[in-house]
């Protein structure tokens, strides 16, 4: 590997296909826009409306919409806008999305033209602000069980929308305990005494004068751990009438007299088709928890480039905290980790916009794909972040606690990514049971955990969905050696081989236990689901392990520059070696290491650390963070840089060092 590595070439390759929306955001964004430490949460909400308005639209995240009102049709550019803005502050990304995401998104993907054409452009423009009431109190995952009701009735052309019980209640809703003037609101539909699932509604909550509808409770959901300037709110329906032309009905259509149709039959599929088309916001979450981290990561790795700490027997200085293998152990795995999940989400990005970026209809396989690699991701990525950024809060010691100095902010903003838009563990269960060719036959789609209507011997095999870099893969892998002590640890067909066959071994385990389970409790299929529910988790993390390595190795082989590439590939190695040695475990278990083998992958693994120690800066640099938008004190303090035993033999004389 070179000894100098041009930080602008690896910005170009981290930047990808939408370097201009990145560069564009990192021009506009000034200190303006950056967190006010100490404020209020008044304070942090009037501040974040009032920037919302500052935002670019062409090239921000409200660019997804068409052209024709404001947008830019640009998915994949409205997404990396979100990873921007993540990296400014996490509220105001958060404030955009609720906005432009979900609830412009919902009435963009779920709406008909009558309804794009009266909002919006006005949406676009931040005219209208807007919720996305779709959580309830007392069903937050399993939306298919909401108990909000709408019920259609023709001797008015209305709806009923209706909050029956507290269970009920819209809870954690953006944007709606101060801002919100419109939400789109997720209803069971009822017509003709008949129900057919769950809907969407463009409901108006206040008026012009920011009060609450006739009929239309709103409340604050309370101080949060984080994200001070996002108004969470609760919101509850009284009978509130909604006249027929406001039901979303690209998949679901009422007429005049309350006779349904729809242009797909069966409930279940309709359902998972309209969830399908939000998959956006799922995507701009997980994009911005890895931005987040990238954040967290440059602030631990410049201080531990300039904080000393303890002498060496036969030297005067202090050591540099970077320098500690230690040290090195807690920071560069955890950014050889980011950096796949970064080629991992560019790959992710590529797919929406190929998939639901178009006029074209779209392909259920290909969809049903990019939902199973949305959840994936998006669990990893904030299961990470969660991870990393205490882990880098602990590399800068008590200055890492001060709010002045962005960690404790950047935890407490990103600690709920966790659980929005897709609770984390039940997301990780529907990308294994994804995986499963029986179970996706039976629904078409992913849905909640074990559905009493699936039997576990429909179970017939297993399926490893292949990256974009298939052949790639395929070539590497089949040019291993059938004996694995004979080749190096660093072989990238083995890496490869090595992630694949543990994810094969659980994915035919798994089918054991569930046709297994079905034998003996085939009037239970509850319990034949959660006997295996700890497999199935470990299913899907070796899934997205496997995919998150096959993004890195096509991100690599795409790089031009020979001394990039060959940074990116010691990166490369650092990550996969890391992941076999934190499930060491698993893979002696199995017979896939040999204790003299696992013991090398370690010394690899320390080798590697002091190979990169040298990059440690250029890696972080390469995310091109601005030093603004860090918002670190610490790091614009001069050095201590004294020489630790010339401070104790003056103190110690009673003398100041020369």
């Amino acid at each position: 590997m070179p000894d100098h590595i041009d930080v602008a070439r690896l910005r170009e390759v981290l930047d990808g296909p939408w370097a201009k929306v990145r560069d564009a955001h990192r021009e506009h964004l000034d200190e303006r826009f950056l967190p006010v430490y100490g404020e209020t949460g008044d304070q942090a909400r009037e501040r974040i409306t009032r920037l919302l308005g500052e935002l670019p639209t062409g090239l921000g995240m409200a660019s997804a919409f068409p052209t024709e009102y404001g947008g830019s049709a640009d998915v994949g550019g409205s997404i990396v806008a979100s990873e921007m803005l993540a990296q400014v502050d996490l509220s105001l990304m958060v404030k955009a999305g609720v906005q432009w995401g979900l609830f412009g998104g919902a009435v963009a993907a779920l709406g008909t033209q009558r309804h794009h054409d009266a909002y919006l452009r006005d949406i676009v423009s931040g005219t209208i602000f807007g919720c996305f009431a779709m959580t309830e109190t007392g069903h937050g995952s399993d939306v298919q069980q909401l108990r909000t009701t709408c019920t259609y009735d023709p001797r008015t052309q209305t709806f009923d929308l209706h909050t029956p019980h507290e269970a009920a209640r819209k809870d954690y809703i953006g944007n709606a305990a101060r801002d919100g003037r419109m939400a789109v609101v997720f209803a069971q539909l009822i017509t003709n005494g008949q129900r057919h699932g769950v809907h969407a509604w463009l409901v108006p909550i206040r008026d012009a004068q920011g009060n609450p509808m006739p009929g239309v409770r709103i409340g604050d959901a309370g101080p949060k751990a984080g994200l001070l300037g996002v108004d969470n709110g609760r919101l509850t329906f009284d009978h509130v009438a909604v006249p027929r032309e406001m039901l979303l009905d690209r998949y679901g259509q009422v007429d005049e007299e309350g006779t349904y149709s729809s242009p797909i039959e069966n409930d279940s599929r309709r359902f998972f088709t309209m969830l399908g088309t939000l998959v956006r916001g799922r995507v701009s979450v997980g994009g911005a928890a890895s931005a987040a981290t990238k954040s967290a990561l440059t602030i631990a790795v410049r201080y531990g480039d300039i904080r000393r700490q303890f002498g060496t027997p036969d030297g005067g200085r202090e050591v540099l905290l970077n320098d500690y293998l230690a040290h090195q152990r807690k920071l560069l795995p955890a950014l050889a980790t980011t950096y796949a999940l970064h080629f991992a989400q560019t790959e992710l990005i590529a797919a929406l916009g190929e998939v639901q970026g178009g006029d074209e209809p779209v392909d259920d396989r290909r969809q049903r794909e990019l939902e199973s690699r949305a959840a994936a991701l998006k669990a990893a990525q904030t299961w990470h972040a969660t991870r990393t950024i205490q882990m880098c809060r602990e590399a800068c010691g008590g200055a890492g606690y001060l709010a002045e100095n962005r960690l404790p902010s950047l935890k407490a903003d990103t600690d709920v990514f966790t659980t929005f838009e897709g609770d984390n563990t039940v997301l990780s269960q529907l990308v294994a049971k994804g995986l499963l060719t029986g179970y996706r036959d039976e629904f078409g789609s992913l849905d909640g955990w074990g559905r009493a209507s699936f039997a576990a011997e429909q179970v017939r095999e297993m399926v490893l969905e292949r990256t974009a870099a298939r052949s790639l893969i395929e070539r590497l892998v089949s040019a291993v050696p059938g004996r694995d002590e004979e080749i190096a640890v660093t072989d990238r067909g083995w890496q490869l081989k090595a992630f694949e066959d543990r994810e094969r071994h659980l994915l035919d385990g798994a089918v054991r236990r569930l046709r297994n389970g079905a034998a003996t409790k085939k009037d239970h299929p509850f319990d034949i689901f959660n006997d295996v529910q700890d497999h199935v988790l470990s299913v899907a993390t070796a899934h997205t392990d496997r995919i998150t390595l096959e993004a890195f190795v096509a991100g690599i082989a795409d790089t031009a520059d020979p001394a990039v590439r060959a940074l990116l590939s010691r990166v490369c190695d650092l990550y996969a070696l890391s992941v076999i040695e934190t499930n060491k475990g698993w893979f002696l278990e199995h017979g896939r290491l040999t204790p003299a083998r696992s013991k090398a992958i370690t010394a690899v693994v320390n080798g590697l650390l002091k190979e990169l120690r040298p990059h440690l800066r250029t890696l972080v640099d390469g995310f091109a963070i601005p030093d603004t938008w860090l918002h670190c004190a610490m790091l614009n303090e001069e050095p201590v840089r004294q020489d630790t035993m010339a401070t104790q033999d003056a103190a110690r004389d009673g003398q100041l060092p020369t």
